[in-house]
C-alpha cells in the first residue's frame, strides 16, 4: 500500500513538472520584438515622389513619371496613413492619364477598377474592368482582376471560370488567388499552402511590396488555424519590410488582446497605430477593447471618434456600410441598420452581406424572414465566424436548437477570431 501510494505521488509530481513545463514554453508575445515600429514615423520620410508634393501636376510632367506610377504611389501612401484622400487622388490622375495619353489603356483602366474596388464601389470597378479585358492587353491581368471582382461581388461560379483561366503555378497573382478561393471553400491548409508557396515566388524575385502582402496574408491565414505564434512572426516579418505597416501592428494587437487576453498592451499598441493612421476602423477595436476592459468612458470615446470619422466624411461612401450595420445595431438604432444593410445587398451581394441583412431583421423582430434569408443565401456558402455566430443567433430565436447546437461547436474553435467579448455569448448558445 505504502509503495503504491508512494508511486501514485511520483506520478502526480510528474504531470505537475510537465504542466509547468508546458505552461512555461507557451508562447508569449514580447514588446521588445515590435516597440521599435511603434515610434511615430512621417509618412513623408518614404516618399520617392517629389511631385506629390504638388497638387498642380503639369501635362509635361509626364515626361517625368506617368501618372499610373503617381496613382500607384497614392495607393501606398493610403496603405501607410488611412487617408482617404490619398485614395481620391490617386482616381484623379488615372482618370487624367486615361483623357491624356493613348498609352497604356487597358493598364490605366485596370488601376482605375482596383481604385473603385478600394472605395467600395464594385458595380463600377466590374464596369471598368470588363472594359480593360475587351481591350485585348495583358489579359491575364485583366482575368485576375476579374476574378477579385467577382469574389467580392459573391459570384462565385463566375470567379471560379477566372481562376481557372489563370492557372500557372509557379505565378504570384494565380497562388494568392488560388488560397482565397480555397480559404472561400472552408480549406484553410490548402490556403495556407498556397500562400506559402506565393512567399517562395515573392521571395526569389525579391519582390518587397508582394512579400508584404503575403506576409500579412499568411499572419491571418495562420490565426485562422489557431498557430498563433507563427501568425505573430509573419506580422513581424511585414514590419520589417514596412515599418510603418498599420495592419500588421492591428494583427500584434489582436493577437496581444484575444490569445493573452492583455487589453492594457493592446490599447498602447492600438493607440500608437492612431497617431499616424487614420482608417475609422481602429477605433471600432479600441472601443472593443476597452469593453473588455470594462472602461465604459473609453468605449463610449472611440465609438464617438468613429461615428464622427465615417459621418463627416462622404468620401467614405460604401467603405464602412458593414461595420455600421453592425455599429447601428449596437446602438441600437436598428431600422436605420436595416436599411443600411439593404444598401450594402444591393452594393455587395455576397453571403456576409447577406448575413447583415438577416441580423438587421432579427433586431426589428422579423426572425422568420431573418432565417429564410439565413437559409437561402448564407448557410453553406461562408465558413466566416462572425457571419455564423450571426446564423446561430437567428436559429436560436426561430428555436432551431439542433441547428445552433451545430454551430456554437464550430464557434467554440474560433474564439481567437471573434475576440473575448464574444466568448459568453457563444457559451449561453
Amino acid at each position: 500500500m505504502k509503495v503504491t501510494r508512494t508511486y501514485g505521488s511520483i506520478v502526480l509530481m510528474l504531470c505537475f513538472l510537465i504542466s509547468c513545463q508546458q505552461q512555461e514554453t507557451e508562447f508569449k508575445t514580447d514588446s521588445q520584438d515590435y516597440n521599435s515600429f511603434l515610434a511615430n514615423r512621417p509618412a513623408k520620410e518614404t516618399y520617392n515622389v517629389p511631385m506629390l508634393e504638388d497638387n498642380n501636376i503639369k501635362s509635361d510632367s509626364l515626361r517625368l513619371l506617368s501618372m499610373g506610377k503617381v496613382s500607384g504611389e497614392y495607393h501606398r501612401f493610403l496603405g501607410q496613413t488611412g487617408d482617404i484622400q490619398f485614395l481620391k487622388n490617386a482616381e484623379r490622375y488615372l482618370r487624367n492619364a486615361l483623357i491624356t495619353s493613348s498609352a497604356d489603356q487597358a493598364e490605366h483602366l485596370r488601376a482605375l477598377s482596383r481604385n473603385h474596388m478600394a472605395q467600395h464601389k464594385f458595380k463600377e470597378a466590374l464596369s471598368i474592368a470588363e472594359e480593360s479585358r475587351r481591350l485585348n492587353s495583358a489579359i491575364n491581368e485583366s482575368q485576375k482582376l476579374l476574378f477579385d471582382l467577382h469574389m467580392e461581388l459573391g459570384n462565385y461560379s463566375r470567379a471560379d471560370r477566372y481562376l481557372d483561366s489563370i492557372r500557372s503555378m509557379p505565378d504570384f497573382g494565380y497562388l494568392i488567388r488560388a488560397a482565397k478561393w480555397d480559404d472561400h471553400k472552408g480549406n484553410l491548409d490548402s490556403a495556407i499552402q498556397f500562400i506559402e508557396k506565393a512567399i517562395a515566388v515573392a521571395e526569389m524575385e525579391k519582390n518587397k511590396a508582394q512579400l508584404l502582402w503575403a506576409y500579412t496574408k499568411l499572419a491571418d491565414f495562420y490565426g485562422h488555424a489557431a498557430r498563433i505564434e507563427d501568425s505573430y512572426q509573419c506580422y513581424l516579418r511585414a514590419l520589417h519590410i514596412e515599418p510603418r505597416n498599420a495592419y500588421a501592428k492591428k494583427g500584434i494587437a489582436w493577437i496581444v488582446y484575444s490569445y493573452e487576453r492583455n487589453g492594457t498592451e493592446a490599447l498602447r499598441i492600438l493607440d500608437s497605430i492612431l497617431k499616424q493612421h487614420q482608417s475609422p476602423e481602429y477605433y471600432l477595436l479600441k472601443a472593443e477593447i476597452a469593453d473588455f476592459m470594462q472602461n465604459d468612458m473609453l468605449r463610449v470615446q472611440a465609438l464617438d471618434d468613429y461615428y464622427k470619422l465615417v459621418r463627416n466624411n462622404p468620401q467614405y461612401a460604401h467603405m464602412y456600410n458593414a461595420r455600421n450595420v453592425e455599429f447601428l445595431i449596437d446602438m441600437d438604432v436598428d431600422q436605420k441598420a436595416y436599411k443600411l444593410a439593404q444598401e450594402e445587398v444591393d452594393n455587395r451581394p455576397t453571403p456576409e452581406s447577406y448575413g447583415w441583412l438577416a441580423y438587421s431583421l432579427l433586431h426589428i423582430g422579423e426572425k422568420e424572414k431573418a432565417m429564410k434569408i439565413l437559409e437561402k443565401h448564407v448557410i453553406g456558402a461562408t465558413f466566416e465566424p462572425v457571419v455564423l455566430h450571426q446564423a446561430a443567433e437567428i436559429y436560436k430565436a426561430n428555436g432551431k436548437t439542433q441547428k445552433v447546437q451545430e454551430l456554437k461547436q464550430k464557434l467554440l474553435g474560433a474564439i481567437y477570431e471573434l475576440g473575448p467579448m464574444k466568448e459568453a455569448q457563444i457559451a449561453s448558445l
